[in-house]
């Protein structure tokens, strides 16, 4: 029943995450606050919608010029993907490098979301993400699979877009649970 009662709480991050991101400015904060709400049910917390958007609150200021920022710099790389792709010879190649930064800024800005807590700078939490991203290759490896799981199953079936919202954010914490107790167990020996 606590298992269920886990992917109950992804789903409704999931719901959270996608409505608080709507005005795309809150694409970071949402982010942030799904994978607090995560934690917290973990932990034992609340988890009202109380608690959710307070900490989307906690997290607008600097975080919707960050939230800007990540946007624009996935536009580009969707745009220059389109443009390469039909319009330049060898654009292919130029394109797949495209789609791996673009992973790798999702990467960091799940990383990045997983790490904040209220009172933190955005620009100093998305570059722990991207150091962090680097330094636990293995965590990011897995949140490239959570991502490409995400990709496929909303590819074939785009309502399930919300449970793996949820999903996603669930992994980003567990990638950064687990980076924390590997820390944690190297500092002890």
């Amino acid at each position: 029943m606590k298992g269920f009662s886990l992917f109950a709480e992804c789903l409704t991050a999931g719901v959270l995450v996608l409505l608080a991101a709507v005005p795309v400015v809150t694409l970071l904060p949402a982010v942030a606050a799904g994978c607090a709400h995560i934690k917290a049910h973990v932990d034992g917390e609340a988890t009202s919608l109380r608690a959710f958007f307070g900490r989307v609150r906690a997290g607008l200021p600097g975080g919707w010029v960050a939230s800007v920022g990540v946007v624009v710099g996935f536009a580009v790389l969707v745009v220059d993907v389109v443009v390469l792709r039909e319009r330049v010879a060898g654009g292919g190649f130029v394109a797949v490098v495209c789609g791996v930064v673009a992973v790798g800024l999702a990467v960091v800005v799940l990383r990045a979301a997983a790490a904040w807590a209220p009172g933190a700078g955005w620009a100093a939490v998305l570059r722990e993400g991207g150091r962090r991203s680097v330094a636990d290759f293995g965590g990011s490896l897995l949140l490239v699979v959570a991502l490409a799981v995400l990709v496929v199953v909303t590819w074939q079936l785009p309502p399930l877009v919300v449970p793996m919202v949820g999903c996603v954010v669930m992994a980003a914490v567990a990638v950064d649970r687990r980076e924390r107790s590997v820390a944690r167990g190297a500092a002890s020996r």
